[in-house]
């Protein structure tokens, strides 16, 4: 029987739904500060609807954001109070991690230009306030490979988990939102040795052609964790996420066939983002038992002490269809070959 790590969904779209305010640059964690019984109950009805992994509330709770859209001196304060409210929760059930969050820097869904140094100064200070709290991190919504490796490398050092996790682009899935080809984010991936690799707050669909190009070619474990909004381009770093619309057309339901997609893939680390919500995480878990997959938190394997192989890329043309923006495009996608290392 093959085991699955659940994890939780969009947790702050979730807290900002609930809290019936408008919506403040600093998303979830504003709300945090005046309401954190909500994000308590978010914490709770994901795990009630079968997560394993939960991630703690501090995805805007970054020194550049703060600097930008609140107080420097917030920082310590929020992520003590978000790594509490998220300990309390899991302790409510047997059996569930709590996942630190590591994300975008600036904003989501756009590329940090700053040197490598300056990312990794911030992610090491991120890594220090949650290490002593959290059972693994994830690096998430990331754009770019320099964010990724920055991350990675920061976490290692912790000696915690680390499952590293880009943001595809949603009309070309086979690159990153900084428009790096995904061979090459697998190519950093496997060159750091993070626990795990993953796609997420991308289309479901857009999730499924990186996880397919994922299976058989690596030993990491990997997997994904879709959005369901129709579109993330309106949002820009110092915006808010009342410009986001969901999709009318992904129900959990369909939400949770994608989810079966991507195990068929070979996907063993899977959940939801943005407007997934505990009823999506609900619908994924009956489906993958139904399936009889068995669900549990993360589990670290044994690294590669090598890969096995080179990535060379070559470019097809094909058309991809498009749901979510009701049409289809004629797209261009990379054909790899895999040349077998001897030694």
């Amino acid at each position: 029987m093959k085991t699955i790590t659940l994890l939780d969904g969009g947790l702050g779209q979730e807290i900002q739904k609930r809290a019936g305010q408008p919506a403040h640059p600093l998303w979830s964690a504003k709300v945090m500060m005046e309401q954190p019984e909500i994000v308590h109950s978010v914490h709770r009805d994901f795990i009630q609807a079968g997560a394993r992994v939960i991630t703690t509330n501090n995805y805007p709770l970054t020194p550049s954001r703060l600097q930008r859209d609140g107080q420097p001196e917030w920082l310590e304060p929020l992520h003590r109070q978000a790594l509490s409210i998220a300990r309390s929760a899991a302790a409510e059930q047997d059996g569930v991690q709590v996942a630190g969050c590591l994300p975008p820097l600036i904003g989501s869904y756009t590329t940090d230009q700053r040197s490598y140094d300056s990312i990794k100064q911030e992610y090491d200070q991120l890594v220090d306030l949650q290490v002593g709290e959290v059972d693994l991190f994830i690096a998430e919504t990331l754009s770019s490979i320099r964010e990724g490796v920055a991350a990675v490398r920061a976490a290692k050092a912790s000696g915690k988990p680390i499952l590293l996790s880009f943001s595809l682009s949603d009309e070309y899935p086979i690159t990153l939102r900084s428009g790096e080809l995904v061979s090459a984010a697998l190519e950093a991936a496997e060159a750091e040795q993070p626990d795990g690799l993953l796609f997420n707050c991308s289309f479901p669909e857009a999730i499924a052609e990186g996880i397919t190009f994922l299976n058989g070619k690596t030993h990491l474990p990997y997997g994904g964790y879709a959005n369901a909004f129709s579109s993330v381009a309106p949002l820009k770093p110092g915006g808010t996420v009342d410009v986001l619309r969901p999709r009318t057309d992904l129900t959990p339901s369909k939400f949770a066939q994608q989810g079966k997609r991507w195990v068929a893939e070979g996907a063993s680390i899977v959940g939801g983002c943005c407007e997934a919500g505990p009823g999506y995480i609900a619908q994924l878990r009956d489906t993958l038992q139904a399936e009889g997959y068995r669900l549990s938190g993360f589990q670290p394997v044994a690294s590669a002490a090598k890969p096995l192989y080179k990535l060379t890329a070559q470019r097809e043309t094909r058309r991809y269809e498009q749901p979510a923006l009701g049409r289809s495009l004629l797209q261009v996608r990379s054909k790899f070959t895999i040349i077998v290392r001897t030694k």
